[in-house]
């Protein structure tokens, strides 16, 4: 009897085979499915929906033809980076050959420089449903405002999304465009206008005007001024004609253009601005009432409004469906009077919040927001001065079953080690947390293993039990470090001073992160005040303990110093970038994204000859974004990492640098290390 023949996987149906390629995302993942066989890579292609486009728009000849079914276009990353992009070949060939290997377009990502790419891209797609527009260069001389806008808004008719959060523009430039075009405008239903580069944000009659125009917003980004002693400030009134003009918002952002900087809350600061915004308690209980279908919220304010424990107790009942809250410069949230609930606390539906220099926020406030608000997934508190290791320790235990993600920072009484040490009873839960680098207590390891500390500010830890003592007012509590696991840890984010150290950061109780696979780490200070640091380097080497550490992002951008010629006795950003980068070579990192610290008076973000080097030594890399500039000869050392695939130069700050012709940022620069980058045998 003959046996019957060996079942394989290429015997289950297409159908089937195309759902279960249609459910992986990870692009990593496809593309190694897609090697199996020519089935697998054919299935594979034709359920790829997402798509970003990298190489040199010179190479038409190298653009793919072979996933159909893209309908999510990313072409923001072709090279070289902020060019414009029909600017190196055939503008009418290019966009011709993008629109027949990619028909099915609906949701396009776009440097557009000029307002001459979108006039010659946006036709060959006429059902384009959303669009990101990108733009870190200056605004061009236009024959007239909203010149920018005006091929978009005649060639997407069925427009519902767009997004402007990354796209230097006046703010004046989009309500005419948009009143212009009444059927666009009512049609859509997200509008992101949080551009991070603009320094006045929307004035009041502008954010009327635009959401008169688009009645039916469902998420409203905007970057506006509450700052009262500024026309066209934000107050009482342009809030209640948002809620009136668009009743039916889900997410709101409203953030005051002053909150963009990255620099973090001075933790001295009493919280208090120097004054109030012009929306008041009443004004917030109207603007409520007419958005019952809100489920995210964020007001950034930036200056004082007092007194709002009534005004959040009535979004509790106003806006049922809320889920996600972040409130700056909000004081009088949560008043903790005996065992009641009120203020904030009442809010039980909050999946995620976040509390932004509240003066008045206390131990007895996180206490009663940890009673109140059970759901609570994720928690971010920053520069609120009065809280402590106790109640934010407190809080963790009555959340301990749903909390997950973790931000503070800028607290006073909570440096590292405290934050660690609060955080212990959901140790265990943390996918993603963010803490300051700031040692109150210096952190020395012994030969033999033992912690050396030495008492300061309150703490004392000894000997390999690592007990550590806090003492407050009087009161000694004691808790006990037992090689605590963060066992779900996934992502960390660190803010360090220039200067300082990242090597205590293990001690500190971050030993044990078995599955920690990205890390963030940004450095913030200026330089020009500082001699040589007393360390050979900054520490990375310390994350080595880290198994599954495999990306990093480090911003030094806020890395304040002198690019050229320093002073006697102070160092050069190019001596800075030695001491940041030395020792990266030893982590296992296959991604990386790097920002070169700056001299912000000639506007210069470069990385420099020890900076290319050591990151020549990172022998694992296969992705590496410069956020900055480079000369080409610099680059060239990067042609010894073996699998390096993914290199780009972006210059995403604003200013931009408009002189392409320099050897840092000219094209044929880019191209020639392109040519050699992908000359080269790639085993994977």
């Amino acid at each position: 009897m003959a046996a019957a023949p060996a079942t394989s996987i290429n015997d289950i149906p297409d159908v089937i085979l195309l759902n279960i390629f249609a459910s992986i995302s990870d692009t990593r993942t496809r593309n190694s499915v897609s090697l199996v066989s020519r089935k697998f890579l054919t299935l594979e292609r034709g359920t790829r929906t997402s798509l970003i486009l990298r190489g040199n728009a010179r190479d038409l000849f190298m653009i793919p033809t072979c996933f159909r079914s893209v309908t999510h276009l990313d072409l923001s990353l072709l090279s070289p980076w902020g060019h414009s992009l029909l600017s190196s070949s055939d503008p009418l060939l290019l966009a011709y050959r993008l629109a027949v290997a990619f028909p099915l377009v609906t949701y396009l990502t776009v440097y557009a420089r000029s307002p001459s790419s979108l006039q010659i891209l946006l036709p060959k797609w006429p059902r384009l449903t959303r669009v990101n527009l990108i733009r870190w260069h200056q605004r061009p001389s236009l024959p007239h405002l909203g010149a920018d806008f005006v091929p978009l808004f005649e060639h997407c008719q069925f427009l519902t999304s767009l997004d402007l959060s990354n796209f230097y523009y006046w703010t004046e430039d989009l309500p005419p465009v948009l009143q212009a075009y009444p059927h666009v405008s009512t049609s859509l239903t997200c509008l992101n206008l949080l551009t991070v580069s603009l320094t006045d944000g929307f004035k009041a009659d502008e954010i009327r005007a635009i959401t008169a125009a688009c009645t039916n917003l469902t998420k409203f980004l905007v970057a506006c001024m509450f700052d009262p002693s500024y026309l066209g400030f934000i107050g009482d009134d342009t809030l209640l004609a948002i809620a009136v003009n668009c009743p039916k918002l889900s997410l709101l952002h409203l953030v005051d253009t002053s909150s963009f900087g990255n620099t973090r809350s001075n933790p001295e600061d009493e919280g208090y601005s120097g004054e109030d915004a012009a929306v008041t308690a009443a004004g917030l209980i109207d603007f409520f009432g007419g958005l019952p279908l809100l489920e995210e919220l964020v007001l950034g304010v930036c200056k004082n409004v007092r007194d709002t424990c009534v005004a959040l107790e009535a979004l509790n009942s106003r806006c049922p469906k809320l889920k996600v809250l972040m409130l700056e410069q909000f004081h009088g949230i949560c008043m903790a009077i005996e065992s009641q609930l009120d203020g904030i606390a009442l809010c039980s539906g909050l999946k995620a919040l976040s509390i932004n220099k509240s003066a008045d926020l206390t131990d007895m406030s996180l206490i009663e927001i940890g009673r109140g608000c059970c759901k609570l997934a994720k928690f971010e508190v920053e520069g609120c001065k009065k809280i402590t290791i106790k109640g934010m320790r407190t809080m963790a235990c009555l959340l301990h079953k749903t909390l997950v993600e973790v931000k503070i920072s800028a607290c006073k009484n909570l440096d590292a080690v405290a934050s660690l040490q609060a955080l212990e009873p959901v140790c265990h839960r943390i996918q993603t947390l963010h803490i300051d680098c700031i040692w109150r207590v210096p952190l020395q390891e012994s030969e033999d293993g033992d912690v050396d500390v030495d008492v300061d500010d309150g703490y004392s830890i000894s000997s390999k039990s690592k007990r550590i003592k806090y003492s407050d007012e009087g009161e000694t509590c004691s808790f006990f470090m037992h090689n605590k696991t963060w066992d779900k840890l996934r992502f960390l984010s660190l803010w360090i001073g220039v200067g300082e150290n990242l090597t205590p950061l293990p001690m500190a109780g971050l030993e044990d992160c078995p599955r920690l696979e990205e890390i963030r780490v940004r450095v913030e200070g200026d330089c020009r005040g500082w001699h040589k640091p007393s360390q050979r380097s900054f520490g990375l080497s310390c994350l080595v303990r880290y198994p599954c550490l495999s990306k990093m992002q480090l911003n030094c951008s806020d890395t304040i110093g002198f690019a050229l010629t320093a002073p006697s006795g102070q160092m050069d950003l190019s001596l800075w970038e030695r001491f940041f980068l030395n020792g990266i070579g030893s982590l296992n990192l296959i991604e990386l994204d790097y920002w070169p610290p700056q001299d912000r008076d000639v506007n210069q973000r470069s990385l420099s000859l020890p900076g290319a080097g050591l990151l020549a030594e990172c022998l694992a890399l296969r992705k590496l974004f410069i956020h900055g500039t480079a000369h080409e000869h610099f680059m060239m050392f990067l042609l010894r990492i073996p699998n390096l695939r993914d290199v780009q130069l972006r210059e995403d700050y604003y200013p931009a640098p408009e002189n392409d012709m320099s050897t840092e940022m000219r094209v044929g620069s880019c191209s020639r290390f392109e040519d050699a980058l992908n000359g080269r045998h790639i085993l994977d």
